[in-house]
């Protein structure tokens, strides 16, 4: 057998080692000789005082003169290679080792007036601008599948639009609120209360019992170009509060659909994430051009960057006074006509041409499609100088206007284009069930593209329409 001592390995079948070199022969294990393996010719180690000697040396001696050659060699190694280094770093910089350090004064951001006139820098738009943005934090409750009432919380971002308090944000910040917090830039917290808002246009108007705050500076969004720069001031994730995003403007005028309502929007490259939401759209001039409303992180199973959109303050702002006059929006444009999308299989049914518009089914008598000259079987195509091809159009061209606006109306008969002027009655503010109190048709009733031209009417009306009796 092998005994390790020291690490030093012998080797127990050779007797001609001494007796304290190896360790006892092993008990016996009930093995005859004959059971024992027999070898022709067995290893045979050498006898080293020597090794003896090295083995039974204090560890400690051994270790420390070990330790100490280390740290010696270690020193030896560090200056050759200090030399080393310093020479060549006199090689390489001429002998002048000195970190070059500016001597530039940093610049002071003076808090500008803004004025529609000044052009800024990012930097002198948020210091001019800030105080005017406010941070929104809501609560609500709602009762869970145990039946048991749970407290929610949410996030969002506003602006201040007077100087006595109050503040225009989205209604999808506040929507179904129990209680709204509004913070200032300088830290300042208040309790806010809703003046009013509209599903339709994300709009709410909040109130909050202060005086000389920094209201902002609406601009004229109707100005913007594709490539401006635009700034995004707001509360991301909820949490970091007061940042400023920058990007461009990659449209003016798209169309998208949000939750089923459309809108045109402004688009924009700036990083806007959950919270920025009704906070304001800043060009270099510090106005508010917009306010950020929406993003897209996803489209269908595609995950996208750099598609933030914001609704243009020019189509919002007569609300916003409505708002905090009426506390609604009481003067909503109403073209007091039932109608739909048009589709390639109306056009084929109807034997009409045009397969992209609004298809009138209906107008009322004495509304403001039927002063305008609009009947049934009209595809209205264009209107105040936007193309119509879809309801989802049309409803956002009506957005930029109040009740008592006059628009022209391009639409399509008897194979040819017609052009009316129409004036928008005002929105009901509680309207029916049936087809002809809305400017949207319901859904889902059957008939061509989800709608049912057939309920509601007089059958005269379609006699008039199929067979052209006037």
């Amino acid at each position: 057998m092998y005994q390790d001592e020291n690490n030093i390995y012998h080797y127990s079948g050779d007797e001609s080692l001494p007796r304290d070199d190896y360790s006892p022969a092993p008990r016996d294990s009930g093995r005859t000789e004959q059971s024992q393996p027999t070898y022709e010719s067995a290893p045979v180690y050498s006898y080293d005082p020597e090794v003896k000697r090295k083995a039974k040396t204090p560890f400690f001696r051994r270790t420390g003169v070990k330790v100490t050659a280390l740290v010696l060699a270690c020193a030896v190694v560090s200056g050759l290679c200090g030399f080393g280094g310093a020479l060549l770093a006199d090689r390489i910089g001429g002998g002048n080792t000195a970190i070059s350090q500016s001597d530039r004064r940093p610049i002071d951001v003076v808090v500008q007036q803004v004025d529609g006139k000044t052009l800024m820098t990012p930097a002198q738009v948020y210091a001019s601008t800030v105080n005017g943005v406010v941070s929104i934090n809501c609560s609500a409750m709602s009762t869970n599948i145990f039946g048991q009432r749970v407290e929610s919380a949410s996030s969002g971002s506003g602006f201040i639009i007077t100087a006595d308090g109050y503040i225009v944000t989205n209604y999808h910040v506040i929507e179904n609120a129990s209680s709204i917090s509004v913070t200032l830039y300088n830290g300042e917290s208040y309790a806010a209360t809703l003046v009013g808002g509209d599903t339709d246009y994300d709009l709410a108007v909040l109130k909050i019992e202060a005086t000389d705050l920094s209201p902002v500076t609406l601009g004229d969004s109707k100005t913007v170009n594709v490539g401006d720069t635009v700034l995004a001031i707001g509360n991301p994730l909820g949490e970091l509060t007061f940042s400023q995003s920058q990007g461009s403007v990659s449209c003016t005028d798209r169309a998208i659909n949000v939750d089923g309502t459309p809108f045109n929007m402004i688009q924009v490259d700036a990083s806007i994430n959950p919270g920025n939401s009704g906070g304001p759209l800043m060009n270099l001039y510090g106005e508010v051009i917009g306010i950020v409303s929406a993003k897209y992180s996803s489209y269908a199973d595609t995950v996208v960057e750099g598609l933030g959109f914001a609704i243009p303050i020019g189509d919002v702002q007569t609300l916003i006074v409505d708002i905090m006059e009426n506390g609604s929006i009481t003067d909503k444009p109403y073209l007091a006509i039932t109608a739909g999308t048009m589709t390639a299989q109306m056009a084929a049914q109807y034997q009409i041409d045009v397969t992209e518009g609004v298809f009138v089914y209906a107008a009322e008598k004495g509304g403001a499609g039927a002063n305008a000259g609009l009947r049934l079987g009209d595809v209205i195509t264009e209107m105040d100088g936007k193309t119509i091809t879809s309801m989802e159009d049309l409803s956002g061209a009506k957005k930029g206007h109040r009740a008592g606006d006059t628009v022209s109306v391009t639409y399509y008969r008897d194979g040819e284009y017609h052009t009316t002027q129409l004036t928008f009655d005002t929105q009901p503010q509680t309207t029916g069930t049936t087809q002809e109190d809305t400017d949207q048709p319901q859904q889902d009733q059957g008939g061509y593209g989800g709608y049912n031209p057939y309920s509601g009417y007089d059958m005269f009306d379609f006699y008039d329409f199929f067979f052209g009796r006037n």
